[in-house]
């Protein structure tokens, strides 16, 4: 039997708690992490910090595999996910306490497409 990881359940707690005190929820999020739909216009070192206050935020999903939500930047709503791996921390703005977390490595069928790309041989054709 596969055990599921404690981090999104850590996210969710930290989460709570940090709205519980009145404070306003931070992600920071490994920007290159695969497979993410964020506003990359925001990102900066390869990393982005995202506002998931309540206020700030619409639909907001913490499921186990993945979270989702809708926010405006800019002026324009957009829709953002993220598996809880791409969580490198979570945080009150007000006074940096929550959770950091190491960093995940990348899934390995991203690996593999990143490190061996399939080459096609060259092929020829007779034409009439």
């Amino acid at each position: 039997m596969d055990v599921i990881p404690n981090r999104p359940y850590l996210i969710r707690a930290i989460y709570n708690w940090v709205v519980d005190n009145q404070w306003t929820p931070h992600f920071q999020i490994d920007a290159d992490y695969p497979n993410i739909q964020i506003p990359r216009q925001f990102v900066e070192n390869s990393t982005i910090v995202l506002n998931v206050d309540p206020s700030a935020v619409r639909q907001l999903e913490l499921n186990n595999d993945n979270f989702f939500f809708k926010a405006r930047f800019q002026g324009v709503e957009q829709e953002v996910f993220f598996p809880p791996e791409a969580v490198i921390a979570v945080f009150a703005r007000e006074n940096g306490q929550g959770m950091p977390f190491p960093k995940e490595p990348y899934p390995a069928d991203k690996k593999v497409k990143q490190e061996k790309p399939i080459k096609k041989k060259p092929h020829l054709s007779i034409v009439k």
